[in-house]
């Protein structure tokens, strides 16, 4: 991915729909960064204070299900809950699965600055560890 060390994203071109990568040093950090990716796409979220919090579990089974589980509900919360994450921490289940938990915002304090996405796109989705610590590249459909 031509990355730098420790932890961050970019959206990268696409034709069509928005790709993003994240990494950082460990799989939890990345997903925790893949979800802040995935806001950066859309909203700037800029200063604005936490109003609510939320959470919740992911069963285990392949990292790519894990990513693709934890962006899907980061759209399913916008759609639903009209709510954006501004903080996303991420703890492993002892069963190999995730605990996820965010701080999060109503989307009329956040400032729109792309096409909001409407899921995630199981087309060169990635997620693995490599030679510096975790890294994913997913495509959003918008």
């Amino acid at each position: 991915m031509g990355r730098p060390s420790g932890r961050g994203h970019r959206r990268v071109p696409h034709t069509a729909d928005v790709r993003i990568e994240a990494w950082a040093p460990t799989r939890q950090e990345c997903l925790a960064e893949a979800v802040t990716a995935l806001v950066a796409t859309f909203a700037d979220t800029g200063d604005a204070p936490a109003s609510g919090t939320g959470g919740f579990t992911v069963p285990p089974g392949p990292d790519e299900d894990l990513l693709v589980a934890v962006l899907d509900e980061v759209v399913f919360r916008l759609e639903t809950e009209g709510v954006v994450p501004v903080a996303t921490e991420v703890v492993a289940a002892d069963d190999g699965g995730a605990r996820v938990r965010w701080r999060t915002v109503d989307t009329d304090a956040v400032t729109p600055v792309g096409a909001v996405p409407k899921a995630v796109s199981l087309h060169g989705l990635r997620f693995g560890p490599g030679a510096s610590g975790w890294c994913c590249a997913v495509t959003l459909d918008v």
